[in-house]
């Protein structure tokens, strides 16, 4: 008995069709195709494609890492960007750039452009205006770049390390200064822990130093000595002062025989003047000068006989002649 086979079910029904499909496209494609315009104007307009611009010349040596689109940055702002790098006739890199009139007056005559390449990242393009009440820097102005090259540092950094390393193991090798220095600090170290201490180190031994102990010793004995014979009993300054007490008796007797040769001598004056008034009286008045002429010598004799016992008993003057009035 044979089966019989489900019947097959009727297919489905097509779906009614969209219309105006062309239409649609084409719109949702302008649709597109406008807002990637208005994208792209809008990123133009942001980067200051159509801001008017001033031309910036810098001319550095070479423009290695320097590419066209970089920017010009001031204080960390961009202000103008790399339009196009040329060669110029002397060899010399130019790089032209476009600075918006908005961002112009951050430059000035006075500013510097600097162009930074560090060991890792990318080549950088700075501008500094020290004096902002300069005036503004004109356009298509030319400015030479200082290079700030962090890697043409390195072999002179390496060289300076070499050479220092290699002073370092001079100085520290076995026959360097330094090691000559520490053995004599050594030794200078062990004569001042020594018997004599700091003396044997001074002295460079301790034969040396027993020396100069000796030696002190010996002054002090001397000194000890000096001191009796100056200022012991009968010693120099006992007999000094005996000395001084018998100039000074002297003294006060010479004093008493100066007066008197004083009054003497006012005699003289007088009898002097009694001879200038009276001249007829001439041979009384010469007899009076002849006694008081006697009795001046007698007193000058008293005077000389005092003065040489006084030369003879003054010790201590450094010219022993004393001499009167």
């Amino acid at each position: 008995m044979e089966t019989q086979s489900p019947p097959t079910p009727p297919p489905a029904p097509a779906p009614p069709a969209v219309a105006h499909v062309e239409f649609k496209a084409i719109l949702l494609l302008a649709l597109v195709t406008t807002v990637i315009c208005g994208f792209l104007l809008y990123v133009m307009y942001a980067r200051g494609v159509f801001d008017k611009t001033q031309q910036l010349v810098l001319i550095a040596d070479d423009s290695e890492g320097v590419i066209v689109g970089m920017d010009l940055t001031f204080s960390g702002f961009p202000i103008g960007r790399v339009r196009r790098i040329e060669l110029a006739a002397d060899g010399k890199a130019r790089m032209l750039i476009d600075v918006p009139l908005k961002d112009a007056p951050w430059l000035r005559t006075s500013s510097i452009f600097t162009m930074e390449r560090s060991m890792v990242g990318e080549t950088k393009l700075r501008a500094f205006s020290g004096i902002l009440s300069d005036p503004p820097l004109p356009a298509d102005a030319e400015r030479t770049v200082l290079r700030g090259d962090t890697n043409a540092e390195i072999p002179r950094i390496v060289a300076s390390t070499r050479a220092l390393l290699e002073n370092l193991e001079n100085m520290t090798g076995a026959e360097s200064n330094i090691n000559t220095s520490l053995a004599n600090l050594k030794t200078v170290s062990e004569r001042l822990t020594g018997r004599f201490g700091l003396l044997s180190g001074v002295m460079g031994g301790e034969d040396n130093a027993k020396k100069i102990i000796a030696t002190l010793d010996h002054t002090n004995a001397l000194l000890a000595k000096a001191d009796q014979r100056i200022f012991g009993t009968k010693g120099v300054m006992d007999s000094a002062q005996a000395a001084v007490d018998g100039s000074q008796v002297a003294i006060r007797e010479l004093t008493g025989v100066l007066t008197d040769a004083r009054a003497s001598l006012k005699k003289v004056d007088a009898v002097l003047a009694e001879a200038q008034a009276v001249g007829a009286n001439a041979r009384v008045a010469s007899a009076d000068l002849g006694a008081l002429r006697a009795e001046v010598e007698i007193s000058l004799r008293k005077v000389t006989q005092l003065v040489e016992e006084v030369n003879r008993k003054w010790p201590f003057a450094r010219d022993t002649e004393i001499k009167l009035p």
